[in-house]
């Protein structure tokens, strides 16, 4: 009988699958380094972006709020023009105020009354004169009250005086300036 020794071929067999197991072993130890390097710069990369993406957001704030800032002189101006115009169209206004309160005044006036002193302190005007009689008078303050200038008339001192041989009634009032409706 012939006997084959099968001894070197199950060595030699388990040599090549325990080669064949290493070289699967060291491949699949390639691929998943290879993997992990890819994927580590991957997010290298994204990470890189981000950080860039950050930085160009933070100059954008930076510009924005210098923007902010011009802006808010802007308003900050705008706001004291806009008083410097309500003031002169205020004044614009009451311009012809003190005109027109002289000229009602004046239209109130009748023959035989003359006015000697006329002040004015903030709203309240003081008016001192002289009348024939106390009708002249009445007529003039009812004449000043009736007008839209002027309110509240009332009468501080109606006496008789004598000037030049004649009797005379000296008077004086006080009122305030009509508010003026805008």
């Amino acid at each position: 009988m012939i006997r084959i020794n099968l001894l070197p071929v199950r060595a030699a067999k388990r040599k090549e699958t325990a080669r064949q197991q290493i070289i699967v072993s060291l491949g699949a130890i390639a691929i998943i380094l290879l993997l992990s390097f890819l994927v580590y710069s991957y997010l290298m990369v994204k990470i890189s972006s981000t950080k860039e993406e950050i930085t160009r957001s933070e100059q954008e704030i930076v510009e924005l709020k210098a923007k902010i800032d011009k802006i808010k002189d802007i308003e900050k101006l705008k706001a004291e023009v806009q008083k410097k115009l309500d003031v002169l169209s205020q004044l614009r206004r009451e311009k012809t105020g003190p005109v027109q309160r002289l000229q009602t005044l004046s239209q109130s006036i009748q023959e035989k009354l003359w006015l000697t002193s006329y002040s004015e302190a903030g709203s309240q005007i003081t008016i001192k004169g002289i009348a024939f009689n106390e009708e002249l008078i009445a007529t003039f303050m009812k004449n000043v009250e009736a007008s839209e200038d002027y309110e509240k008339v009332e009468l501080i001192v109606s006496e008789q005086n004598e000037m030049a041989g004649m009797k005379l009634k000296r008077f004086e009032l006080k009122f305030n300036i009509e508010p003026r409706k805008h």
